[in-house]
């Protein structure tokens, strides 16, 4: 198309150098006519006056000849004193373009011609309008042909490049159609390319379509390798650079489930049963730590194993993948990773690690299904003791088959320790900054087997409050404090006890906390009830209700993990806590988090205009311990404060 552009203009340039060297030449006749019609009137004049007799009738005569105006535009006859005997104006009325023309070239001069001897003198100018006329019809003329001459070219041309495009564009097609259809079976882009019919279309464009054949190919090699790389990256956990779930799925579902030979194997999920706790209390870096740790003894101890694989499921889930590993076999696996993450609680003072449910799979053995079993194993697990593991048989299943049998497990569990009031006490005190700030010893719960083992705590409480058991474990944990208190003579200290927030909504539990604190009302005093944020939000009437009853008996209210939900500080002036907590997260790197740094330092302003105190808690460094202080916070807690210690 733009060829044709180039045509069309090289064609109009042509047609006005045409036009421009028409109207020359025809200009230049228009010339040479004017001077031979000027030279030839000259003559005549000057042969006809110099036998002119000067008379009235001889001058009367003249002036009738040239009356008509069609040989001069302008004629005088002056005497021999010079005096003007007639004068006849008859101004020529020439077309535009002629007048252009002649005001060009000036050609039209007045003349003059003199009869010495009669002493008559004629001054004139010719008459050039015929000429003129004859001027602007050539003119037209020229015009015209040489315009005929340029549009037949440019029609043909037209019609030369559109057959021309519509051929090309056909061939191209059947080109690419060749191309399409033979790749389908072939991957030699040679030979896709360089058949007997693309040769017959064009064999001209036969090297440039290999050329453009192997660019897209090497396009497409690099979108694949793109499209892997960004698949990889979703399939990839970033703190283990495990598979994540998707991954796992996608394996299970490939290797598996819709596998055509027979298969069978073990399959384990490990779930880390202190993340939550280390988050809160030690901050996130330290649960990321711990999580890589878990990770790390997970893919050591199943390595041993051929062809097994280790995915991250969840912030706190492992599966691992043992194929032709039988059910018996994976009970040394279980062994081993008990002992291991025994060694890494040990190390790392911890209250247990993780738990390991196991279960047996063969081909076509849905995901759903086996996830479920996997769940109960865990649930089984996680009831025993530290770093317990449990292989789930489908014999236990047929014998027990309601789908809840861990349930039905951990529900026997709690009974036990809430029967025989298993719990362990301890305490981690809570930092004042500044002369008058006052502050508290948190207690902490740790919850016994029978034979002693400490059960994951984290687990323990959600489990407690899937099966509605949470105010049950409530009460024992503050029966067992208050006990604690009296018989250890700690009266004189304030200790902070968690209370869930369905035991805080419900009338039943509210009035027996109630009257139980007015049995030792000196301690009622020096009571702090913490409650989550989140929590309280979920029914603020009940909330209001609870903290009112515990300001009527003189014990006073902590709202922890403050920050995780979107409370209006209207929601504190009604409830009217006495303390707040901020949630871990704003404590972890809080040295280099300026957003996090005017967070709580906002907070802290709009809390002591109404007179609650604010604590940070998750403090790990003395960088953050620092950032803290120079926030004008109440209070700290964390690791790098104390640790937690029996009461």
């Amino acid at each position: 198309m733009a060829g044709f552009k180039k045509l069309i203009l090289i064609q109009l340039t042509s047609w006005l150098l045409c036009v421009v060297a028409g109207t020359y030449f025809i200009s230049a006749q228009f010339d040479s006519a004017v001077s031979d019609a000027q030279i030839n009137a000259q003559n005549t004049i000057t042969k006809y006056i110099n036998n002119f007799s000067f008379n009235d009738e001889a001058a009367q005569n003249l002036k009738n000849a040239l009356a008509d105006g069609k040989i001069f535009s302008r004629f005088t006859l002056r005497d021999f004193q010079g005096a003007e005997v007639f004068t006849i104006n008859s101004p020529a009325r020439l077309p535009v373009f002629a007048q252009f023309i002649e005001s060009v070239f000036n050609s039209v001069r007045p003349q003059f011609a003199v009869n010495t001897a009669a002493d008559i003198k004629v001054e004139f100018t010719i008459n050039i309008q015929h000429l003129g006329e004859q001027l602007q019809t050539s003119f037209f003329i020229v015009f015209f042909m040489s315009a005929i001459l340029v549009i037949i070219p440019v029609i043909l041309m037209k019609s030369i490049f559109y057959r021309l495009n519509r051929k090309i564009s056909m061939t191209i097609a059947d080109v690419i159609d060749i191309y399409i259809n033979q790749n389908q079976a072939s991957n030699d882009l040679k030979i896709a390319l360089d058949g007997s019919k693309l040769q017959k279309l064009g064999k001209d464009l036969v090297p440039s379509f290999n050329r453009l054949s192997y660019f897209l190919k090497s396009k497409n090699d690099d979108i694949q390798n793109a499209a892997l790389s960004i698949k990889q990256e979703a399939y990839k956990d970033v703190i283990t650079a495990l598979g994540n779930r998707n991954m796992f799925v996608e394996y299970y579902e490939k290797n598996i489930e819709n596998v055509e030979q027979s298969t069978f194997g073990s399959l384990a999920m490990i779930r880390c049963s202190e993340l939550q706790i280390i988050n809160q209390t030690r901050g996130y870096q330290k649960g990321d730590e711990y999580v890589k740790a878990v990770a790390d003894i997970v893919k050591h101890i199943s390595g041993t194993y051929t062809g097994s694989q280790v995915f991250r499921l969840n912030s706190s889930d492992f599966a691992v993948v043992l194929p032709h590993v039988p059910l018996k076999e994976s009970e040394r696996f279980g062994e081993n990773l008990q002992s291991r993450f025994t060694q890494y609680q040990q190390n790392q003072e911890l209250s247990s690690v993780a738990n390991t449910g196991i279960v047996g799979y063969e081909k076509g053995k849905p995901l759903g299904e086996l996830l479920s079993i996997v769940d109960n194993a865990m649930s089984m697990a996680q009831s025993k003791q530290v770093n317990a593991w449990h292989v789930q048989r489908e014999t236990d299943l047929i014998n027990n088959v309601s789908a809840g049998f861990g349930n039905q497990n951990w529900r026997k569990v709690i009974n036990e320790v809430i029967e025989s009031k298993r719990v362990h006490l301890v305490m981690q005190n809570i930092m004042p900054l500044g002369k008058n700030s006052k502050a508290y010893a948190e207690i902490q719960v740790r919850f016994k087997t029978e034979e002693n083992q400490t059960l994951p705590t984290a687990s323990f409480l959600a489990m407690a409050e899937k099966l509605d058991m949470a105010i049950d474990i409530d009460k024992l944990i503050i029966d067992s404090s208050l006990e604690k208190i009296k018989t250890r003579n700690l009266s004189e200290k304030n200790f902070g006890l968690n209370v869930t927030a369905s035991s805080a909504h419900n009338d039943q539990f509210v009035i027996w906390l109630e009257r139980r604190l007015l049995k030792d009302t000196h301690i009622a005093s020096k009571l702090i009830f913490e409650v989550s944020e989140f929590g309280l939000q979920q029914n603020i009437k009940a909330s209001k209700r609870f903290i009112d009853m515990v300001h009527r008996v003189g014990a006073r209210i902590t709202v922890e993990r403050f920050g995780v939900g979107l409370t209006s500080f209207k929601f504190f002036r009604d409830l009217k806590p006495d303390f707040i907590k901020m949630d871990a997260s704003y404590t972890r790197g809080l040295e280099d988090d300026k957003n996090n740094q005017y967070f709580m330092r906002l907070m802290v302003d709009l809390a002591h205009r109404i007179g609650v105190s604010v604590f940070a808690e998750g403090v790990e460094s003395q960088e953050e311990k620092h950032i803290v202080e120079t926030l004008l916070l109440d209070g700290v807690q964390g690791y790098y404060i104390e640790k937690p210690k029996d009461m």
